[in-house]
């Protein structure tokens, strides 16, 4: 199998002032890291190859680096200034044309969603780009004669499909455990070199159709959210804080 699972680099500082994306202050989306699990299950368990692919700043590269750390065979980051302010189909479209590029492949992972946008829309939009069918929310996969069968549970529901390939998934982040990455395998990944960098030319793309110019939608501002709630503890016995609660719900006219 040829497998390509996309990443996401998510800042470590978003909201703060003077926020970057340094290579020190980013990691793997966490929702990711369950995908590239699966991806490296699948190529033990059947062979073949797993790329990481993503788009981003230079920065990214570290992100890269920790996939290829787990295992990964290659990477491969979609890095242009004109990509600054891609959202969410801006994104999809220079992920679909990078697929395209890294044709012919069998199956593309991804995370169930970001942990910094958190609008779970790039894998299904990806999808749609490059024509493919495509199960979200996937927790359980098996080998079928010309693709998988895969498992999902939503909504109550567990429902289970026949893909062939190539499809997409999206991966549940309760799946499967991703692995533990030995401080050996970290050094030499930087030293090897099996990430590859295309720009905006090597994707075939045009500046209308990805950053600002390519993007429906605006991110405004990202702040960190003020926690307004407080907790009190209520004293003395079970009678005593009982008639404590009542007495405030009252106060506040929660209650008659």
């Amino acid at each position: 199998m040829d497998i390509i699972v996309c990443i996401k680099s998510v800042s470590l500082t978003a909201g703060s002032e003077g926020a970057l994306r340094s290579y020190d202050a980013v990691e793997v989306n966490p929702f990711d890291r369950p995908a590239i699990e699966t991806a490296l299950s699948l190529r033990e368990a059947r062979g073949g190859t797993v790329t990481a692919l993503s788009m981003g700043p230079a920065s990214t590269r570290s992100t890269l680096a920790e996939a290829l750390a787990m295992g990964v065979d290659r990477g491969v980051l979609a890095c242009d200034p004109a990509f600054a302010g891609s959202d969410t189909l801006a994104t999809s479209t220079v992920l679909a044309s990078a697929i395209r590029k890294l044709s012919p492949f069998d199956l593309v992972l991804f995370g169930m969603r970001t942990a910094d946008s958190d609008t779970g829309q790039v894998g299904p939009q990806t999808a749609v780009l490059l024509d493919i069918p495509m199960v979200g929310l996937v927790h359980s996969i098996e080998p079928a004669d010309n693709g998988l069968q895969v498992e999902r549970t939503a909504d109550h529901f567990t429902e289970r499909f026949e893909i062939e390939f190539p499809a997409a998934l999206t991966i549940h982040p309760g799946a499967i455990k991703p692995r533990d990455i030995h401080l050996a395998r970290i050094g030499p990944v930087f030293e090897e070199e099996k990430i590859t960098f295309w720009n905006l030319g090597d994707l075939s793309l045009s500046p209308e159709q990805v950053g600002d110019a390519g993007s429906p939608t605006r991110v405004l501002s990202v702040s960190r959210a003020i926690q307004q709630k407080k907790c009190e503890f209520l004293k003395g016995s079970a009678l005593e804080q009982a008639d404590a609660l009542m007495r405030q719900l009252t106060e506040a006219g929660m209650m008659g």
